[in-house]
C-alpha cells in the first residue's frame, strides 16, 4: 500500500486529472489481479491451517487437505464459509478471545482494537504493522481520490474502534487535529473546524445531528467552507439527513461501508457504488440460501477473504451484508476492482405474526413525518414469537408540542403501511442516542 513517499510523489498530471495514489494498482489488469490472488489464496490457506485452531477444526470437519488447494476454483468448492457466529462460538466454548483465528503469539500484536458493534458485541481487531497500521492504510485510495493532500488539517476523534488512525494522517503529510467529538460537543467541533480550516472528518450519526441541533445559531456553510469532504459510514444516512449535510451545509458526503468485515469500502469519486481493493481482500457474492455464486449485478451475500492480513485473517467469511457486485472498470476513473451496492442485511427483517417487515419500509414511514424525518428509530425484537412490532421513535423537541397526538400519528402510520400491529415509544433524538452501541453506531435493531 502506499507510504509517505507515494502520497508526495503521486503527482503527474494523469494522477492528478483522475485524482489515483497508485494507479498502477488501481487500474491494474484483471488478469494480473486474479492471479495475484490466486497465489495469496493459497499461500493462505496453508498458513491458516497451520497457524489457526479454529479453520483447522473447520477444515479437518469438512474433509479439507490444504494441499488440494492450488486454485481460486478449489478453495471456493473445497473451503467452508465461516460466519461470526462460528467465531462467537468457539470463543465462548474455549475463552480464546480472538474466536480461534488468531495465526500469532498475541505477544507479537502491535495493535488490538475493535470493531464498532453495529450487529452484535464487537469484534477485536488484531494487527501487525510497522509504520501503518493496515485497516487505515487500506483508505489511502479512497481518502486521496476525493481529494485529501499533504498539508490538509483533518480532525480526529479520539477512540479505538476501527483502529488507530494518527500515523496514518501522517503518513500521507496531513495534520491530524484532536478534538472530542462526542455528544454535547457540538460547538467545540465547530471551533477546531474554524480555527483550524479542517479538510475533512469522519462524521458519525451523533455528530450529524449535534450539527443539526446547532445549525439555526451557526452559520454551518461558512464554517464548513474549508472542508472538502465528510466521510459517513457503518449504517445507512436517512434521505431527509444527507440531503441536509449536501444541499443544505453545502458539503460532499462520501459514504463507507465495511468490506465484508475484512476492511472499509469507500464511494468512489463518482459516488457510484463501494469500492473494494482487490489486492487486499477475495469477494464473492453467494445466494443466501444454496450458497452458488450469483452473476454480475445480481442479489447476493458478500462473502470475503483477507489477502493481507496475517494477524487474524477472514477467510470466506459470511458478512451477511446482500450486495449487487459490479466488475465493470469505471468510466471515470479506470479502476478496475470490483464495486459492489448494499441492498440491505440478511438479519434486516422482523418477524410479527409470520409476516416479514423489512428496516426500510419501516425506516421510509418514519423519515416521512416531519417531526421524525431524522429517521432515529430502533426495532425491539423479543427472544419470542412477536405479535407486535415494537419500537422507539426519536423526535425533534421543536418541531411539536404535542408529543401524544405526533406517537398517534405515527403508529396509525406504521400500522397501515406494513400490516402490523405497533407499539411506539416516543424520545427525543438527544434521549434515543443512550441507545447507541459504540461512538459512531445507532443499532437500528436490539433484541431485549
Amino acid at each position: 500500500m502506499a507510504t509517505n513517499t507515494a502520497a508526495q510523489s503521486a503527482t503527474t498530471s494523469r494522477d492528478r486529472e483522475f485524482e489515483l495514489l497508485e494507479p498502477e494498482i488501481e487500474r491494474a489488469d484483471v488478469k494480473d489481479t486474479r492471479a495475484a490472488q490466486e497465489k495469496a489464496i493459497v499461500e493462505l490457506v496453508h498458513y491458516a491451517w497451520e497457524n489457526a485452531p479454529l479453520y483447522r477444526e473447520l477444515w479437518e470437519a469438512a474433509g479439507v487437505n490444504p494441499d488440494a488447494v492450488k486454485s481460486i476454483d478449489d478453495f471456493t468448492e473445497r473451503i467452508p464459509t465461516i460466519s461470526k457466529a462460528d467465531i462467537v462460538a468457539y470463543r465462548e466454548r474455549t475463552g480464546d478471545p480472538y474466536g480461534g483465528i488468531l495465526c500469532v503469539d498475541p505477544h507479537e500484536l502491535n495493535s488490538v482494537t475493535s470493531t464498532s458493534g453495529t450487529t452484535s458485541q464487537p469484534e477485536p481487531l488484531p494487527e501487525l504493522w510497522t509504520d501503518v497500521p493496515p485497516l487505515p492504510m487500506m483508505s489511502a485510495r479512497d481518502l486521496f481520490g476525493h481529494g485529501l493532500r499533504p498539508g490538509d488539517h483533518v480532525l480526529v476523534p479520539p477512540g479505538t474502534f476501527r483502529n488507530y488512525w494518527d500515523d496514518f494522517y501522517l503518513s500521507l503529510g496531513m495534520i491530524p487535529v484532536y478534538a472530542d467529538c462526542w455528544l454535547g460537543q457540538g460547538e467545540g467541533i465547530l471551533r477546531a473546524i474554524e480555527t483550524h480550516k479542517i479538510a475533512y472528518m469522519l462524521t458519525p450519526l451523533p455528530t450529524i445531528m449535534e450539527f443539526e441541533r446547532l445549525e439555526a445559531t451557526h452559520d454551518l456553510p461558512r464554517i464548513f467552507s474549508s472542508i472538502k469532504f465528510f466521510t459517513f459510514g457503518g449504517q445507512p444516512l436517512g434521505d431527509a439527513l444527507k440531503k441536509k449535510v449536501t444541499d443544505d451545509w453545502g458539503v460532499k458526503l462520501v459514504t463507507f461501508t465495511s468490506a465484508g468485515d475484512t476492511g472499509t469500502a469507500y464511494e468512489g469519486p463518482e459516488l457510484d457504488g463501494f469500492q473494494l481493493w482487490e489486492d487486499t481482500m477475495y469477494p464473492e457474492v453467494l445466494d443466501p440460501v444454496t450458497g452458488d455464486p450469483v452473476g454480475d449485478g445480481e442479489l447476493g451475500e458478500l462473502v470475503a477473504t483477507d489477502l493481507d492480513n496475517r494477524a487474524a485473517p477472514y477467510i470466506r467469511f459470511r458478512s451477511g451484508d446482500l450486495v449487487r457486485m459490479s466488475r465493470e472498470p469505471s468510466s471515470i476513473t479506470g479502476r478496475t476492482h470490483a464495486r459492489f451496492w448494499v441492498s440491505g442485511r440478511r438479519a434486516d427483517q422482523t418477524i410479527v405474526n409470520d409476516k416479514a417487515v423489512a428496516l426500510n419500509e419501516v425506516w421510509k414511514i418514519i423519515e416521512s413525518q416531519p417531526e421524525t424525518n431524522d429517521g432515529m428509530f430502533q426495532i425491539i425484537r423479543s427472544r419470542s414469537l412477536m405479535s407486535r412490532l415494537r419500537l422507539r421513535v426519536g423526535y425533534a423537541p421543536e418541531r411539536t408540542d404535542d408529543v401524544a397526538e405526533l406517537e398517534q400519528r405515527i403508529t396509525q402510520a406504521l400500522q397501515a403501511g406494513l400490516g402490523v400491529e405497533v407499539d411506539v415509544a416516543m424520545f427525543t433524538l438527544e434521549d434515543i442516542l443512550q441507545y447507541s452501541s459504540s461512538v459512531a453506531k445507532f443499532p437500528r435493531t436490539v433484541t431485549e
